[in-house]
């Protein structure tokens, strides 16, 4: 099984109400609303769970008149579930040379900047999520020059290409370790720093 394949179905079972939902469903299937009374949530909420444990095959659907009734997928579940324990343990040249994480990487960093920067190459907001806010950061700090020392004004003006809030960003380069400050002149520091807190 695929790194990313895995990775998906990790991520779409690591919330507490899609592992609920499996829970119940083993027991049988249930329709949106009877799964939305049993664990206190808006229909809306299950419509959004339910979508992202259909992308992970580990539920289907079947209509029964103008009802969608949910089942669970439990071989592919048990599949999935497995396929760690066996990838951690085969010595297949892909998952150690690298090169089907570094592609994942890749996959999640292009999905991210799709998501928050607009087609000008404005960013909408700073994400919340610490992960893809470095991602943010990376890519905005990447276009400055290492090895070159800059005041606090031009460092404003370069963030300001970006994102009026040129304070809040200059602040998260520092604290992230993207840049350091002496005396108000910055500079970048080497890549094996950034992200470190």
């Amino acid at each position: 099984m695929q790194l990313d394949k895995l990775v998906r179905f990790h991520k779409t079972i690591g919330d507490v109400t899609r592992i609920r939902i499996l829970a119940l469903l083993k027991n049988g299937p249930l329709h949106g609303q009877a799964l939305a009374d049993k664990l206190s949530v808006t229909p809306p909420t299950i419509t959004h769970h339910m979508s992202k444990l259909r992308e992970a095959d580990l539920i289907f659907e079947r209509r029964d008149k103008n009802t969608i009734y949910f089942y669970l997928n439990e071989k592919s579940l048990i599949l999935q579930a497995e396929a760690i324990v066996k990838k951690v343990q085969s010595p297949e040249p892909e998952l150690w040379n690298g090169e089907e994480v570094e592609r994942m990487q890749d996959k999640e960093k292009s999905s991210v900047l799709r998501n928050f920067f607009l087609a000008d190459g404005t960013l909408k907001h700073l994400p919340a999520q610490r992960k893809k806010k470095l991602i943010v950061l990376e890519h905005i700090v990447k276009g400055l020059k290492p090895g070159t020392k800059y005041t606090e004004r031009e460092i404003n003006e370069f963030i300001r290409q970006y994102h009026p809030d040129f304070a809040t960003i200059r602040r998260e380069f520092i604290m992230n370790h993207y840049m350091y400050r002496d005396q108000d002149i910055y500079e970048m520091n080497p890549p094996e720093l950034w992200g470190t807190m």
